[in-house]
């Protein structure tokens, strides 16, 4: 049979040929679809799914819609992360209960294992209460982060995440710490305020705006790895994780009690030492409150306490005759102002915001609340100075990692003596400060670790308000005791305040009543 060739034949193969050329301009190697991780079946085409080794060069104007457990995260287990949620969240029963299913789950495919993590982690918890997400999470996540990826992504004028975790795990580290345009994750299902522990199906139309215009594939880049070869397991090895430096936000503040990488190992050892860690913190405690500083120090010392002291040449002189010193400490734990007496050897007293009654009767030291009253609290603290010296930590709250919080000034108008002391602990199983959970376990959640440090550097003696010659004001005076704090530590100086810290993790002002107080 013979074709002629027809002005409408000739016109049509033009116009496929055309349409063909268009579609694969500028394409290498085969198109790969966006993931599906989000269980429902892309209808669109993407303008091609690059390898990191084909160096994904987005413009300006270019939008990049990527996986986040296939293309963003370096490992490729999503148990660390479910894990945090059932201890955080749930309770040790619910962590002991997803560790003992690991082995099965490790067997099962990749949706069902999802599902069965999503059960056992959230179900029965309090959608109004969970905070994991935001106040958790994202430390574990930012530290998986792969540093090659995170700089294609910001070079995208619009970022689009879709991922087949719950939003309510992933929102806030994507959103609010590499300020991702649109969090594309899977939703729970909730029965009177309570997650039942099974995700919402269908589609997210969410992403079908990114295609309404029939050029948008010419914009669009996919990144995804899931049954693909965007990225194999050897290759995601060797990215480089993305250092805190390049973090579009700081990561100040974070809660928790488990200071490690949740893997399945890590949480199978932690499990087998919580109850010798549990009798060796009895025993610390029993050892710090009951016997005198010669012979307790160094006994805490062979249970596994570091304890280093570094203080100048001469140790600075009090010049009042009726007053004590006064050491002012950055704030890392509760245990502060104890861990400065044990390490001066003296007896000092101590005032703090939210002193439970079970950590005020335990302590060894003297310790005050202070009550936030401007007038009442220097009254208070004048009257203790004159008694003796006296340690506070003018933060007003606690923080994990390498910054200082804003000095309330009040100290810089009680004495001439302020010696400055700068503050560092370092864990390896569990943290010894909480901002949601029960503030009378901090101490014992410290003193559970195999060998818990502290590092205390006494500075120079720094004058206050009434002996300042060049008159410099209380929050002169405070930004001062600051920067040198900060000088010595390491640790960069911030405005922020406990406020702040609450508000971010614990959704309030961080002021307990006394009859919430354990």
């Amino acid at each position: 049979m013979v074709f002629s060739k027809s002005p409408s034949f000739s016109g049509f193969v033009l116009l496929i040929s055309r349409l063909l050329r268009k579609y694969y301009r500028n394409q290498k190697g085969l198109q790969r679809s966006l993931s599906n991780a989000n269980s429902f079946n892309s209808q669109h085409k993407v303008k091609s799914q690059l390898s990191l080794s084909e160096r994904v060069e987005p413009s300006e104007s270019t939008t990049v819609v990527f996986n986040v457990e296939g293309s963003l995260l370096k490992s490729s287990s999503l148990f660390p992360y479910f894990m945090l949620v059932a201890f955080e969240a749930g309770s040790l029963i619910r962590a002991l209960i997803l560790l003992i299913l690991y082995p099965i789950i490790s067997l099962l495919s990749y949706e069902h294992s999802i599902n069965i993590m999503v059960m056992i982690s959230f179900f029965g918890i309090k959608k109004k209460s969970f905070r994991v997400g935001s106040s958790v999470l994202p430390k574990y996540f930012l530290e998986d982060v792969g540093a090659e990826v995170f700089a294609v992504l910001q070079k995208a004028k619009r970022k689009v995440a879709v991922t087949n975790l719950p939003q309510v795990m992933v929102e806030s580290f994507l959103s609010d710490y590499l300020e991702i345009n649109s969090v594309n994750g899977r939703e729970l299902k909730v029965v009177c305020g309570y997650y039942v522990g099974l995700m919402e199906d269908g589609s997210h139309s969410i992403l079908d705006g990114l295609f309404e215009d029939e050029n948008a594939s010419e914009n669009v880049i996919g990144l995804d790895s899931l049954n693909t070869s965007f990225a194999h397991t050897s290759e995601k090895l060797k990215w480089n994780s993305l250092s805190k430096e390049q973090y579009p936000k700081p990561l100040i503040f974070h809660d928790g009690r488990l200071a490690f990488r949740p893997t399945p190992l890590a949480m199978l050892v932690m499990f087998v030492w919580l109850p010798l860690g549990t009798i060796i913190a009895i025993i610390r405690i029993i050892i710090a409150i009951s016997l005198p500083y010669s012979i307790s120090t160094p006994l805490l010392t062979f249970s596994g306490i570091k304890l280093k002291v570094f203080e100048p040449v001469q140790r600075p002189k009090t010049q009042s005759k009726t007053k004590g010193s006064l050491y002012v400490c950055n704030h890392r734990t509760l245990l502060d102002p104890l861990i400065l007496s044990f390490g001066l050897m003296k007896p000092l007293a101590a005032v703090t915001y939210s002193l439970s009654r079970m950590s005020e009767f335990l302590s060894p030291i003297r310790t005050v609340r202070l009550t936030r009253n401007r007038d009442k609290d220097r009254a208070m603290m004048d009257k203790l100075l004159n008694q003796g010296d006296l340690v506070v930590c003018p933060e007003g709250t606690t923080c994990r990692e390498p910054y200082l919080l804003r000095l309330s000034p009040l100290f810089t108008e009680l004495t001439d003596d302020i010696v400055p002391v700068g503050v560092d602990t370092k864990v390896s199983m569990f943290h010894g400060t909480t901002a949601s959970g029960l503030k009378f376990l901090d101490p014992i959640f410290f003193l559970m670790n195999p060998t818990p440090s502290y590092t205390l550097q006494v500075l120079d003696k720094i004058c206050g308000v009434s002996s300042n010659n060049d008159k410099s004001s209380r929050f002169d005076v405070a930004n001062k005791v600051q920067s040198e704090l900060g000088k010595a530590l390491g640790f960069e100086c911030t405005m922020l305040t406990r406020k702040d810290k609450y508000m971010i993790l614990a959704g309030n002002e961080g002021v307990v009543s006394a009859g919430n107080k354990q």
